[in-house]
């Protein structure tokens, strides 16, 4: 009697206890899913919603037609700046981001991220892209939030078909058009996290150059008329805008993708999206009458679409009107989404999600700073500061066309004011960059040292004017070298790989690796010299940016290195030929 009575109240105590979960999960719904989806060198105009006639981005569209899109949203003149601001809700120059290469591209360590952020929350994050925010750990996506990471950490690539890539540490180097791969991986994750709440982040690379886009996608652009041209019709490059526009549609496809999966999983109701652009567009095409492009400050240089999608939570067709910046989306996801911001430093943005819920259609007086380069500007709701000392009335004149300063003394005393403090705030020192490059963490054995990162010293050049994709020529002194700036985080053994290729002529070259007293030196005993790649898919000749060859991995063998700051250096011991080797980068894993 006694031990059917037990069993009996031990079986009403359990079901009361799973009523109590269930109703506890009923009032605690879970947390929506957050796809952050980050366009490259995108101009406001490129797309349909916006007036755009050339193309069609129905897709992209249906994110501000189901939902919200702004009026007035403004990011940085160019890549990583924005990206930095996004992940932190900080202008740029508080986290050490200063330049798009060479180191200057790397956000600050002491900055926490939104993906450090929404991890904490619990959420599966990923990102899958383009992450122009540091390569080497403690830099690296996986050091900053990231658990899932599939893409290139530098700020452009040059080859878009059958791209070279990083999944997780590891090269890989998938078939296929590099925005299609990256969308793919995306989708793997949301389908992998489908039970779960993800953020997942997906930093595209294109339309950024070199101008490559399939086929089926260029068909369509390659003799268009356009009847929609810059408003300096003479400025604009029609095979460019062509290419740009099918890059675009390509990825109007791709976020059609991301929106099928999420209605295949009956996700969509669950899931916030959100669409922006990096910067304005990266040539002379029609933008809406907005002056400057990428790298001004000006309107035409900062003005993004911004597109937010969450069905039941955002009402369909909502127009937001106020200003508003990428510094102010990570608290608003965070709004959104009931995530403790749990960051230690003061926020420059503010949350958006009174206007996305329609508790409110204004915000209170704000500026939102634009630099790059050492040239500033400021936006109020009615007013640019431009970086030349001009004052415009966007709210009446959003071409910039007619300077109002003399009719508006005191606001232009105000604003430039205002930029004279910013500057002096956040500029001062700012180039003034002496951040080593990490080796050895043993969180992440594998430390790459691209060409991207060295210094070419003698008569070694870079095969390209940007820094990014190129690699290293020109290699024709025993008194030429290479360095890299570096810190050693672990003393111990390192494995040496250097990333070469060389022509049968310059075969016996000997190369040496050192760091202080440590060396290491090993002879190319193998010609390696394959073509360069890309100028048959380009739609357009480059300007600026490398073409690329597949390189050959040389072991080197294993260096013991001290802990510390050093220079390492490449140098040839022998140069039996007209030249060494070209050098695309050296790679070090701490072994101990």
């Amino acid at each position: 009697m006694g031990t059917w009575f037990a069993r009996f109240a031990g079986a009403v105590v359990a079901l009361l206890l799973i009523g109590t979960l269930a109703a506890e999960a009923a009032e605690t719904p879970r947390r929506p899913n957050i796809v952050v989806i980050l366009a490259d060198d995108q101009g406001w105009g490129d797309l349909s919603i916006h007036g755009n006639q050339n193309l069609s981005t129905p897709r992209i569209d249906s994110l501000g037609l189901d939902g919200a899109r702004f009026d007035h949203f403004y990011v940085s003149p160019v890549c990583s700046p924005t990206r930095a601001e996004f992940l932190t809700g900080r202008w740029h120059p508080r986290g050490g981001v200063w330049s798009t290469s060479t180191g200057g591209e790397r956000l600050d360590l002491d900055e926490r991220t939104i993906a450090d952020v929404f991890r904490a929350a619990g959420y599966a994050t990923g990102a899958f892209g383009k992450w122009h925010n540091g390569t080497q750990w403690p830099y690296h996506p996986h050091a900053r939030g990231f658990s899932e990471y599939l893409g290139f950490t530098s700020g452009h690539w040059g080859q878009y078909f059958r791209p070279l890539l990083e999944h997780n540490g590891q090269s890989v180097q998938p078939e296929g058009y590099i925005t299609d791969v990256l969308t793919e991986a995306a989708l793997e994750f949301i389908g992998a996290h489908r039970q779960e709440p993800f953020f997942c982040y997906l930093p595209f690379n294109t339309p950024h150059s070199p101008m490559q886009v399939p086929e089926r996608f260029y068909t369509k652009f390659a003799t268009a008329a356009l009847p929609m041209r810059h408003h300096e019709t003479a400025r604009e490059e029609l095979p460019m805008t062509r290419a740009a526009l099918a890059m675009v549609e390509n990825i109007d496809w791709n976020v059609g993708r991301v929106l099928d999966k999420l209605d295949e999983l009956e996700l969509a109701n669950d899931t916030i999206v959100l669409y922006f652009s990096d910067n304005g567009p990266n040539s002379f095409r029609w933008n809406g009458g907005l002056r400057g492009r990428k790298g001004s400050t000006d309107e035409g240089g900062v003005r993004s679409p911004l597109l937010v999608r969450w069905p039941g939570k955002i009402r369909a067709g909502t127009r937001v009107r106020p200003i508003a910046g990428a510094v102010d989306l990570l608290p608003t996801l965070c709004a959104l989404a009931g995530v403790p911001r749990s960051t230690d430093k003061p926020l420059d943005g503010i949350s958006l999600a009174p206007l996305l819920e329609g508790r409110a259609t204004s915000l209170p007086d704000r500026m939102l700073f634009a630099h790059w380069s050492g040239n500033v500007s400021v936006r109020t709701e009615r007013f640019r500061w431009s970086d030349e000392g001009e004052l415009f009335d966007i709210a009446a004149d959003p071409g910039q066309t007619r300077d109002v300063r003399a009719d508006h003394p005191e606001v232009a005393k105000k604003l430039e004011q205002a930029v004279a403090t910013w500057r002096a705030e956040l500029l001062t020192d700012l180039r003034d960059d002496r951040r080593p490059f990490p080796v050895g963490y043993r969180e992440f054995p594998l430390t790459n040292l691209p060409a991207r990162d060295a210094v070419p010293h003698g008569g070694i050049q870079r095969s390209a004017r940007a820094p990014n994709c190129s690699f290293l020529r020109n290699w024709r002194s025993t008194e030429d070298s290479i360095t890299w700036n570096v810190e050693v985080a672990t003393a111990g053994r390192y494995e040496a790989t250097l990333y070469y290729t060389c022509a049968a002529a310059n075969v016996g070259a000997v190369i040496e690796l050192s760091l202080g007293d440590a060396r290491l030196a090993a002879k190319i005993t193998e010609a390696h010299d394959p073509p360069l790649i890309g100028a048959s898919d380009d739609r357009v000749p480059r300007q600026g940016e490398s073409y690329v060859k597949e390189f050959r991995p040389l072991a080197m063998g294993t260096v013991t290195f001290p802990a510390g700051r050093g220079e390492l250096r490449l140098r040839a011991l022998e140069i039996p030929g007209p030249e060494a080797v070209d050098v695309r980068g050296v790679a070090l894993r701490l072994v101990e």
